[in-house]
């Protein structure tokens, strides 16, 4: 068994293309289809599926890509170790982020590149759910998070932002008398909110589950400032950071009662283990930055 198999094997199960895991690895299709075939002879079962239009994982598949990642990550560590006892700081750095937030990353990525110009990062946008599962898995080593309502015990969090999510309404709208509104009094109003995944929308679907509702939503858009936009043309009830809510002179806050809502951001990494030089030289800046 040779990495550069493992290394073709894990490359076209995160494509799902043998064309192109070949061109992210720079070598030509057949030279990956041939290494796997040999991986999959010596291992005695198939580990991909190449009857659909794309490549997909069989359960012997499935099973192996995570020791296979790991493999990979503990050759990379080692290299890295030995660049660090030497004093050099080499590899890559894999950092995720929610799609809108106002944390400084792009300072801390420029700081760390400064510091550290050999090592190579990459960045990545998704919702919360997605960036947890890519924590776990490996594939990234730290991202901005959505604080959720139950914290991964998996992870380790560095909070960056906590506030009240609020709710905001349009200024003709017959909410707008008040200050506050009960949680209950929203179970038959059309919400806008964030998808499924987002740190707001899970305190916001357990708040209702726990009251005995469903919310009803109407409208989804996963950047904040469009929620408020849809809410200020009088659409439905925005439920948004409290900060987006209160910043806009077309809209109306409202704060949530009964229960009352709080939610944030974190930096987050993998609790357990093996993390590289680099990766833990790039969590400890942003523990001290943030």
């Amino acid at each position: 068994m040779e990495l550069r198999q493992l290394e073709y094997f894990v490359t076209v199960a995160e494509e799902g293309s043998f064309t192109r895991a070949a061109e992210r690895v720079h070598v030509a299709q057949p030279g990956v289809s041939a290494q796997i075939r040999r991986l999959e002879r010596e291992l005695g079962q198939e580990l991909l599926d190449r009857s659909g239009r794309s490549v997909r994982l069989t359960d012997v598949g499935a099973a192996v890509l995570p020791y296979a990642r790991a493999a990979l990550a503990a050759v990379d560590g080692a290299r890295l170790a030995v660049d660090e006892m030497t004093g050099l700081l080499r590899g890559r750095v894999a950092v995720g982020m929610v799609t809108s937030h106002n944390v400084d990353l792009p300072g801390l990525l420029s700081g760390f590149h400064a510091d550290h110009p050999d090592v190579e990062i990459t960045l990545t946008e998704s919702d919360t759910a997605r960036l947890v599962e890519s924590l776990r898995d490996g594939r990234l080593d730290a991202a901005i998070v959505a604080l959720s309502a139950a914290p991964p015990a998996d992870l380790r969090l560095h909070v960056v932002i906590e506030e009240r999510i609020a709710a905001a309404v349009s200024p003709a709208d017959e909410l707008a008398k008040r200050a506050t509104v009960p949680l209950p009094a929203l179970r038959d109003r059309a919400l806008i909110s964030l998808p499924r995944g987002t740190g707001i929308r899970s305190h916001l679907d357990e708040a209702c589950a726990t009251a005995g509702f469903a919310p009803r939503i109407a409208f989804e858009a996963s950047d904040p400032m469009m929620l408020a936009q849809l809410a200020a043309r009088g659409l439905g009830v925005a439920i948004l950071p409290d900060s987006v809510a209160r910043s806009r002179a077309d809209l109306h806050p409202l704060e949530i009662t009964r229960p009352a809502l709080r939610g944030g951001l974190a930096f987050a990494w993998r609790a357990e283990g093996p993390v590289s030089p680099a990766a833990r030289a790039l969590i400890e800046r942003a523990r001290r930055m943030f």
